[in-house]
C-alpha cells in the first residue's frame, strides 16, 4: 500500500513537472510575440515620420540642448562676448541646416528666433528649452525603439532557454518510453557483477594506498593522471607538487600529514622536518587532500558505451600499476572484455532501464500518461520553435 501511494505521489510530481514546462513555454511564446508587437508599433511610428527625419530631429534636439547647457553661463548678459558669438554661430547654424521634412520644424524655428538676439538672458535659454520640447518626442521614440529591441532580444533568449529545457525533458521522456520496451529479464548481472567486483577492489586498494603510502607517491600518481584526461582526477595544486618533491615530510602518509597540520607550532617541531612548509601547504589544501578517493578510477553503473569504456579502461590501467594488485587490474580487463560481447549494448540498455524505470515511471508508461505528456511537450516545443522563427519586424538583434 505504501508503495502504491508513493508511486501516485511520484506520478503527480511528474505531471506537475510537465505542466510547469508547458506553462513556461506558453508564457515564452506570449512574451516574444508581445515584445515583437511593441517593437512593430514603434517601428510603424518611425516609418510614418520617416527614419532619416526622425533621427535628424532627435540628433538636432540633443545637440541643441548640449549647446544650451554649455553656453548658458558664458553667453548671457554682458559676459563673454566671444562666447556669445560662438554660441549664436553654432546654435543658429545647427537649426538652419535642418531640411524642411524634419518633424517639429516649428519648434526648432521658434528656438532659433528666440536666440537670434543681441543680448541673451537665462530666461531666453529656458524659453529655448521649452520651444524644443516638441522635438523631445522623437528622442523618446528612438529610445522606445531601443527598449523594444532589447525586450525582443531578452524574450528570444528566454525562449531559447525554455526550448533547451523542453528538448532535455523530451529526450528524457523519450528514453523512459524506450526503456519500457526493454527486456528486464536479460542477464544484466553479467555486466553488473564484474563492474561491482572491480569497483570494490579498486576502492579498497586506493584507500590503503592513500592511508599508508608516502604523500609523495600519491601526489606523483595524481600528477601522472594529468596525462590521462579520461580518468578525471583533479590535478594537484602547484605548491602541493613542490612540497611532494622537495620536503622530507612528504615521506609521511597523507592522513599523518593532515594530523600534523593541526598541531601547534611547538608540538609540530618534534614531528616535522619543515614545520612551517607543512602547515602552509598541507593545511591550505586540506579539503583537496581529504576528498581524494578512487572514484575517478571506478566504472559507473549503468556503464558507458563500449567504445567509451574501452578507451577509459586503457588509461585507467596505466594508473592502476602505481598501487593496485594484478588481481584488480585483471578485474578491470574482465570489465573491458565485456564490451566485446555482441549483446553488450543490449545489456547496457537493460541496466539503464533497471536503474531509471522505477515503479512510478512504469505506472505512467502503462497508463498512457507518459506518452500523452510527451506529445504535449513536443507540441509546445514545435510552437515555441516556430515562434522563434517568426518575424514581424526587422530581423531580431540586427539593428545596431
Amino acid at each position: 500500500m505504501a508503495e502504491s501511494e508513493s508511486s501516485t505521489d511520484d506520478a503527480e510530481r511528474g505531471a506537475e513537472g510537465a505542466a510547469a514546462l508547458l506553462d513556461a513555454a506558453e508564457a515564452r511564446v506570449d512574451d516574444l510575440r508581445a515584445a515583437r508587437e511593441r517593437r512593430e508599433t514603434v517601428e510603424s511610428e518611425i516609418d510614418d515620420a520617416g527614419e532619416e527625419a526622425v533621427v535628424a530631429a532627435a540628433d538636432t534636439y540633443r545637440k541643441a540642448h548640449r549647446l544650451l547647457d554649455q553656453y548658458e553661463d558664458s553667453a548671457t548678459g554682458t559676459g563673454d562676448f566671444q562666447a556669445y558669438v560662438e554660441f549664436q554661430d553654432k546654435f543658429l547654424g545647427l537649426l538652419e541646416e535642418l531640411s524642411d521634412d524634419v518633424p517639429a520644424t516649428d519648434a526648432f524655428e521658434a528656438a532659433a528666433e528666440r536666440m537670434d538676439r543681441r543680448r541673451l538672458s537665462e530666461d531666453d535659454f529656458e524659453g529655448a528649452r521649452d520651444d524644443l520640447e516638441a522635438a523631445a518626442d522623437y528622442v523618446a521614440l528612438l529610445d522606445r525603439r531601443e527598449e523594444t529591441e532589447e525586450a525582443v532580444s531578452k524574450a528570444r533568449r528566454d525562449a531559447k532557454l525554455c526550448l533547451r529545457d523542453l528538448d532535455e525533458e523530451i529526450e528524457r521522456r523519450e528514453e523512459t518510453l524506450a526503456f519500457a520496451d526493454a527486456d528486464l529479464d536479460a542477464p544484466v548481472e553479467e555486466l553488473r557483477e564484474p563492474i561491482r567486483a572491480y569497483n570494490d577492489a579498486v576502492t579498497e586498494e586506493f584507500r590503503e594506498f592513500y592511508e599508508s603510502a608516502a604523500a609523495a607517491e600519491v601526489i606523483a600518481l595524481l600528477e601522472r593522471a594529468d596525462s590521462f584526461p579520461l580518468v578525471e582526477f583533479r590535478s594537484p595544486p602547484r605548491d602541493l607538487r613542490e612540497f611532494a618533491r622537495e620536503s622530507p615530510d612528504a615521506d609521511e602518509p597523507i592522513p599523518t600529514l593532515l594530523e600534523y597540520a593541526d598541531y601547534s607550532g611547538s608540538k609540530l617541531d618534534h614531528y616535522a622536518e619543515d614545520p612551517a612548509l607543512l602547515q602552509t601547504t598541507v593545511a591550505v589544501h586540506r579539503t583537496y587532500l581529504e576528498r581524494l578517493s578512487a572514484d575517478p578510477l571506478t566504472v559507473e553503473l549503468p556503464p558507458p558505451t563500449a567504445e567509451s569504456l574501452r578507451l577509459w579502461a586503457r588509461e585507467a590501467m596505466s594508473l592502476l600499476g602505481r598501487f593496485a594488485s594484478e588481481e584488480t587490474v585483471a578485474r578491470l580487463r574482465t570489465v573491458r572484455d565485456r564490451t566485446r560481447r555482441d549483446d553488450y549494448e543490449e545489456l547496457r540498455f537493460v541496466a539503464r532501464a533497471h536503474e531509471e524505470l522505477d515503479a512510478e515511471a512504469r505506472e505512467r508508461v502503462n497508463s498512457g500518461a507518459a506518452a500523452a505528456e510527451l506529445e504535449r511537450l513536443r507540441d509546445a516545443r514545435d510552437r515555441l520553435e516556430a515562434t522563434l522563427h517568426e518575424e514581424t519586424g526587422p530581423t531580431d538583434g540586427s539593428r545596431g
